[in-house]
């Protein structure tokens, strides 16, 4: 027979936070019932809610696949990278010509790409404020990125070693000044991150400081999956606590932004009804709350130990950007973000582009953005 805890201590422990009518269960809702008015701010890998309060209807605005101009920079912005992806499928498997169908097909996508793109597509279709008057660099961008690939991929066609690290990062990614690239790909890529980012940050926040909450009372969840699966758990690590922080001009207290990666998490495309809403309010309170109370009782319960104090790190420590121009240190970030599972993609730009438009009043043409303000890419020949 397997083994069962005896019947008086389960209950034992069950009283205490394991159980519907536990102490710790009747905390939280008294909690809950004094924090009924105060906001609720639930951000999920690519949407943000937030629930007024005192039962008042919720107010959603999405910042990631279903934005404009998401896709579209995304999609640019793999590309390059995709040409690293085919050459470590050479060096992993050196006698499988596998990588060659893959590369045709990327060929193929890359040329449509180039077809599509266009000034007005960017300025008519795409339409994102905070692009404006930047429509047509940004065409040229996607212009220079796709027809610059594209040639690679049809010279690697003859000649394999083109796929090689030596020579991409020589002469694709990395090229130097005065090479045969007018811009390397890792200022594209750079470049690219940026531009979406800054796109989330401008609508984010100006839908956060729409809402005119009281940040000082206001209870911020970060819930589920951010990115990859190991990314984004921490403060640190996951960028939109920093964005909602600086959005409140820094009144709200970082340790009232929590992280809580296994929450159930919610998407704009897919909502559940009043009722299921209404139920998705309650349990991220709940959340929130049932946390919050291990810190207050914390508090009164050790006066006299050293208290915690909560002073997180805007993106982990990401290697400061000194200039515009300065290439050591976005090639850092772009490696950083890869090689550490902790970090959100993003995060390569996210403190960055935070704050860059803070900085300057808010006003996204005004942000220097490397690899993009302070490059010219080659302009394309249609409007």
């Amino acid at each position: 027979m397997a083994y069962q805890p005896d019947a008086a201590f389960a209950g034992l422990f069950r009283a205490f936070t394991s159980d519907p009518q536990s102490i710790g269960a009747h905390l939280t809702q008294q909690m809950a019932q004094q924090a009924e008015d105060a906001a609720m701010l639930v951000s999920t890998g690519s949407d943000i809610v937030l629930f007024p309060g005192a039962g008042r209807p919720p107010s959603i605005e999405s910042f990631r696949k279903s934005t404009r101009g998401f896709i579209e920079l995304t999609a640019v912005s793999h590309l390059p990278l995709a040409l690293a992806y085919l050459a470590r499928m050479r060096e992993v498997a050196p006698h499988d010509d596998a990588w060659k169908s893959d590369a045709a097909r990327l060929r193929q996508h890359a040329e449509a790409t180039r077809d599509a793109n266009s000034v007005a597509l960017w300025r008519e279709h795409v339409a994102v404020e905070s692009f404006s008057g930047q429509e047509r660099k940004i065409a040229n961008l996607v212009d220079y990125t796709c027809g610059t690939t594209i040639e690679w991929l049809a010279r690697a066609e003859r000649n394999p070693e083109l796929l090689s690290f030596e020579c991409l990062n020589a002469e694709y990614f990395a090229a130097p000044p005065g090479a045969a690239l007018a811009v390397p790909m890792n200022d594209v890529m750079f470049a690219t991150f940026g531009l979406a980012f800054l796109d989330i940050v401008y609508r984010i926040g100006n839908w956060l400081r729409a809402q005119s909450l009281d940040w000082q009372r206001a209870m911020v969840l970060v819930s589920g999956r951010s990115g990859r699966p190991t990314a984004g758990a921490t403060w640190a690590s996951n960028n939109m606590c920093y964005l909602v922080w600086r959005a409140s001009e820094r009144v709200l207290q970082p340790e009232r932004i929590l992280v809580a990666p296994h929450a159930p998490s919610f998407s704009a495309a897919e909502l559940p009804d009043a009722a299921g809403l209404a139920e998705l309010e309650r349990t991220y309170r709940s959340i929130w709350l049932n946390t919050r109370s291990s810190i207050d009782i914390a508090r009164r319960l050790f006066p006299d130990q050293p208290a915690y104090r909560f002073d997180p790190t805007p993106a982990d420590s990401m290697p400061p950007i000194t200039s515009i121009d300065d290439r050591d240190a976005t090639a850092a970030r772009l490696r950083r973000i890869m090689e550490d599972p902790a970090q959100l993609l993003s995060n390569c730009v996210a403190d960055y582009i935070v704050d860059q438009l803070h900085d300057n009043g808010n006003q996204p043409q005004n942000v220097a953005i490397p690899g993009f303000t302070n490059v010219s890419y080659p302009d394309m020949a249609k409007p």
